[in-house]
């Protein structure tokens, strides 16, 4: 048990750098070189983690065996004005790499899961590969949930028609600055909803992983 949730910690770490790193090489991409003018663009844990976000709360959830498992780096900064092609989607583009960066990863691992069942891998790869996905895919269907400042919020600002997303793009901002009431509400989300997103999550990834 000790032992899972060690493994918990390190992956989740690894997954939310792979997350923040890519936010910042698709903001480069797109003009805007302000991660990598930070030193950011690296994989280096260091630069990325925070105390409570990377290892306290992953650590809370994994010994109170809660549905979900997820936790956050420090977040990557970025310039939306220096984005070379400008307006929501630019921003939408940028917040869904680090989305789209988890579900690259558990993709790859459940492959490598589909082909190392047929090949005699051991069993303890075997689900230590399955602890990946599980949690990368937790993060990524986390991250799309549209309450700020997870990624969900800037991608809905994008697919909104064009009154509505301007509106939540003012709701959006003053709830950004307001810290406590956006990780209050990413709470409540968690409170109500976790159970259903945890047996999401477990659906998704067996189903990925082919079991």
């Amino acid at each position: 048990m000790q032992i899972d949730i060690i493994f918990n910690i390190v992956i989740i770490v690894f997954s939310v750098v792979i997350h923040e790193v890519s936010h910042g090489y698709m903001a480069n991409f797109l003009g805007d070189p302000t991660a990598r003018l930070q030193g950011r663009l690296t994989l280096n844990p260091i630069s990325h983690l925070d105390p409570f976000g990377s290892v306290i709360l992953p650590l809370m959830l994994s010994l109170s065996s809660s549905p979900l498992l997820f936790g956050w780096a420090k977040p990557v900064p970025y310039n939306p004005y220096n984005l070379r092609r400008g307006g929501l989607w630019s921003e939408a583009l940028v917040a869904g790499a680090g989305p789209a960066s988890n579900l690259a990863i558990a993709l790859m691992f459940a492959l490598f899961i589909r082909i190392g069942s047929n090949m005699g891998v051991s069993e303890s790869v075997l689900a230590l590969s399955l602890m990946v996905v599980g949690i990368n895919v937790m993060l990524a269907l986390f991250n799309l949930v549209p309450i700020p400042p997870l990624d969900g919020s800037k991608i809905l600002s994008a697919i909104l028609p064009r009154g509505m997303a301007q509106r939540w793009e003012v709701v959006r901002v003053q709830l950004e600055q307001n810290l406590l009431f956006g990780f209050g509400a990413v709470i409540l989300f968690v409170m109500l909803l976790g159970p259903l997103l945890g047996g999401t999550v477990r659906s998704v990834a067996y189903f990925l992983a082919g079991i």
